[in-house]
């Protein structure tokens, strides 16, 4: 049984999805969901990584069980809402762990916020300029025509992801809210997201070196859909960073929750009496 226990808030008018630990010495840190995830893509580093702060999960607007708002659906627009979310969850300076699409939003907002975050994790998120995306995400970001997509059924795209998920059994209960956060067409509604990367990627990439706040990237190095290429961009113009790959494919939050657990959990460690 799963040590995630989700609630709903409402947060500038939307419903937003979120789970809580128990308080753990003293320090934060905010989850962010991957896509096509949600919070429970912590499920299987959880109780590790509540050994060293207390965790709160989030799925983001229009992502997982949370409420879609259109304005939203960019990097640049998400990054703000992130602030916005550890404002009302009264996250004081937390860590912020930020994989896949949480990657460029949380690197936005440790920009435009410079003392916001203690520090922030990502990776396996799309990043390079030029962009350098693998199957099928590059195919999303470049579609000319989503109809072909609004014909999918909301399982198949689904399905069709985490079945590329090796080493790593999902949970039922896992499995079953990966599925039910996307019924009817909140994927395709979803994509305009990283559609917004050929646009954004480029803003992002000239901020990078500005960006104080210590960060870890974590790749997987057999990582098809973001290939390692994204994570050693960001290591080498972010000036505060450190980079890990991982013997594992794109969700390498599952497929190598262990050495993900503790990279984290190090990082944390490491960097504590950062202010």
């Amino acid at each position: 049984m799963s040590e995630i226990r989700p609630r709903f808030r409402t947060m500038d008018g939307l419903s937003i999805r979120y789970a809580e630990s128990s308080e753990s010495g003293g320090a934060e840190a905010l989850l962010l969901s991957p896509w096509p995830e949600s919070l429970y893509a912590y499920d299987a580093t959880w109780s590790r990584l509540a050994e060293h702060a207390r965790l709160v999960a989030v799925d983001l607007p229009g992502f997982g069980h949370s409420e879609l708002r259109e304005d939203l659906l960019s990097p640049k627009a998400m990054s703000e809402f992130i602030v916005r979310i550890a404002d009302e969850l009264g996250l004081e300076k937390p860590h912020v762990v930020g994989p896949d699409i949480g990657t460029s939003a949380v690197l936005f907002a440790a920009a435009q916020h410079p003392d916001r975050f203690r520090t922030v994790v990502v990776g396996t998120g799309g990043a390079a300029v030029p962009l350098d995306l693998g199957s099928p995400l590059d195919d999303w970001v470049r579609a000319e025509d989503l109809a072909p997509y609004r014909a999918l059924g909301p399982k198949d795209v689904v399905t069709i992801a985490i079945n590329t998920i090796e080493g790593y059994e999902l949970p039922d209960v896992v499995r079953e809210d990966y599925l039910a956060s996307y019924w009817g067409q909140r994927f395709v509604d979803q994509m305009p997201y990283v559609r917004a990367y050929p646009a954004e990627l480029p803003i992002l990439g000239e901020l990078l070196p500005t960006i104080a706040t210590p960060v870890q990237v974590i790749s997987g190095a057999k990582d098809a859909v973001v290939p390692v290429s994204n994570a050693q961009y960001l290591h080498e113009r972010l000036p505060n960073s450190r980079l890990d790959v991982v013997d594992a494919g794109h969700f390498v939050w599952e497929e190598g929750a262990n050495d993900y657990a503790r990279i984290v959990t190090t990082w944390w460690q490491s960097n504590r009496n950062t202010e």
